[in-house]
């Protein structure tokens, strides 16, 4: 059982950042009143605006309340889930959409936190796009969903390939997130554009790697 490393969930659980993600679930939780998210793609608009790291530390606090949560890297550019948690990523998704024996016992791998288990991407395909929007994928999806309470998908930036959009179709919810100071206006509206035509579900943003308020940092100080 390999140990999480890096998660400010685990390392600072009384931080203001950890904080934040536990009312991000809550958030979520409300979203779902209507139609429980059994699956929400995480992405973002461009590289390095915190989406894997984002996604890592929101599957913490959802396993904290005792919900069986499965991490699945969808990135099959530039996995990087794996690394959170000191897992291997020979074997993966891909291995469930090419390997009968995978898709009937998906290769999931156990974290250090109880409930939180990490499908790692597996070897990378030539045509990421075309495997994603595949068949194959959708039974692979609905196997998965016998795995767990929730799903969190990591894609990669909406605006780097079409592997995003392909997978905002099949699922629940799109949780976008945006990062201060980085992410472009421009950028933010394309990516949604991009979500609407497919009408994909978009469920909310968020806002990282913002400056805290005085007001904040005086309590938890």
């Amino acid at each position: 059982m390999a140990n999480a490393t890096g998660l400010v969930t685990i390392d600072e659980p009384l931080s203001p950042a950890a904080e934040a993600y536990r009312t991000l679930r809550m958030n979520l939780q409300f979203a779902a009143l209507d139609k429980r998210l059994r699956s929400i793609l995480i992405t973002s608009p461009g590289a390095g605006e915190g989406k894997t790291t984002v996604l890592a530390n929101l599957g913490v606090t959802m396993a904290q309340v005792e919900q069986r949560v499965l991490l699945v890297d969808c990135d099959l550019r530039k996995p990087q889930l794996h690394t959170f948690f000191g897992l291997t990523n020979e074997r993966g998704l891909t291995t469930m959409v090419l390997e009968e024996e995978a898709f009937a016992h998906p290769p999931v791998q156990e974290t250090a936190i109880p409930n939180l288990r990490v499908l790692p991407s597996g070897a990378l395909p030539p045509r990421p796009a075309d495997l994603l929007g595949s068949q194959r994928m959708e039974k692979v999806l609905a196997r998965l969903e016998e795995e767990a309470d929730i799903l969190l998908f990591d894609a990669p930036p909406l605006m780097a390939a079409a592997d995003a959009v392909v997978l905002a179709t099949k699922v629940d919810g799109v949780l976008l997130v945006v990062s201060a100071g980085q992410t472009k206006r421009e950028q933010t509206q394309r990516a949604l554009e991009r979500l609407a035509k497919v009408n994909a579900h978009v469920v909310g943003a968020v806002l990282n790697n913002a400056p805290l308020e005085d007001i904040v940092q005086g309590y938890y100080r």
